[in-house]
This record gives structure tokens, C-alpha cells and sequence, in this order.
């Protein structure tokens, strides 16, 4: 069984980042909260958006911080539930894995990412697992590394191109973070990491 009291999806919030790679941690929320029909409520005090899990005591979380100040509405949520950092699950971007790629990780350094930064910081530990979705890093070679191609990319909207990939990886996400719930992370690190999306 799973301890997971707490999913996290990282993002930016406001319509100019809808869509966008960055945000497709906020997409798998979604999916899940569609999947669950379960409504997302905004939580003034956390400043983020939340939703209950149906049979469950877990519960989706899309913080309405931007992505670098993520680990605001998470250490909040934990204070005040008295959770550990081992009971959340944060489903984030990554640039180092191809798009629809998918990657469970027990715990570890941010590797550069902004919003898992923030969360290690405010929760003051990197022990916790994550979900990371490959979204490439436009054109997969070490140019497109570094500077203002790699954030155009990150900040970019979805391709009419990309649209299959990206529904399918969003799907196997919901199932892949579904199955984390009922059977815990290190299961679905088992099931899901070698799985492909498309």
C-alpha cells in the first residue's frame, strides 16, 4: 500500500502559461482530477489549488505560486497535516528525458529545476519521490542547453504536432501516478519506467 498523503503538479499559474511544457505537471492534475471527478478549489491560505482524492486520504495539489516559489503551498500543506516529505509525490518537467518519456525517482537534487528546488528547500529535505515527464530540449542536442533556447522551449506552448505524444503521456502519467496510490512509488517505479508513452 501506498503512504502518498499528497500530489503535487508543477507549473505556472495564469492563461499565458497554459499548455506550456512547463506546466505539464498542472495537465496530470487535471487528467487526474477528471479521472477522479474531483473538482480542483482554490485554497486561499496555501495559495494553491486542491483537490480530495475519492477513497482516498490523499489529495491533488496544483500550487498558484510561480513554479520557483512551488515549495510555499507544499510546506504549508505539510505543516499543517503533519506530513513527511516521503508522503508526497511532485510530478514536474524534465529536459534530460525525450518527450513522453516517464521517470519515477525515490528521492534526490533538484538537477536544475526550479520548482523542486523551492520544495527542498521549504520542506528541508530531497527525500521525497517525484514523477518526472521527459518534454525533450528542443532539437536534443547541447546547443539548445543553454540560455534563452532551452527557456523558450521549457515556456513554450505545445506543438499541433505534439498533441498524440502529449495525450498519450498524460494518460500513462494518471495511470502510472493511480498505481503509485494503490500500490506505492517503488511498485510503479517497477511498472512504469520502462514503459514507453507512445
Amino acid at each position: 500500500m501506498s503512504d502518498i498523503k499528497l500530489v503535487i503538479g508543477l507549473g505556472n499559474p495564469g492563461q499565458k502559461y497554459e499548455q506550456t511544457r512547463h506546466n505539464i505537471g498542472f495537465l496530470v492534475m487535471d487528467r487526474l482530477a477528471h479521472t477522479y471527478g474531483a473538482q480542483m478549489a482554490n485554497h486561499l491560505k496555501w495559495r494553491a489549488h486542491l483537490a480530495k482524492v475519492p477513497s482516498s486520504n490523499a489529495m491533488l495539489m496544483k500550487p498558484q505560486t510561480f513554479m520557483n516559489e512551488s515549495g510555499q503551498s507544499v510546506g504549508a500543506a505539510l505543516r499543517f497535516y503533519k506530513w513527511q516529505p516521503e508522503q508526497v509525490l511532485v510530478v514536474y518537467d524534465d529536459v534530460s528525458l525525450p518527450f513522453g518519456a516517464l521517470r519515477f525517482r525515490m528521492a534526490g537534487s533538484a538537477g536544475g529545476h526550479n520548482g523542486i528546488r523551492s520544495i527542498i528547500a521549504h520542506l528541508g529535505s530531497d527525500q521525497f519521490p517525484r514523477l518526472k515527464l521527459g518534454i525533450g530540449n528542443a532539437g536534443q542536442d547541447e546547443k539548445t542547453k543553454a540560455g534563452a533556447s532551452l527557456t523558450g522551449h521549457v515556456l513554450g506552448k505545445f506543438s499541433v504536432d505534439e498533441q498524440n505524444q502529449l495525450e498519450n503521456t498524460l494518460a500513462t502519467a494518471a495511470e502510472a501516478v493511480q498505481f503509485a496510490l494503490s500500490e506505492g512509488v517503488e511498485s510503479a517505479a517497477n511498472a512504469f519506467n520502462t514503459k514507453k508513452s507512445n
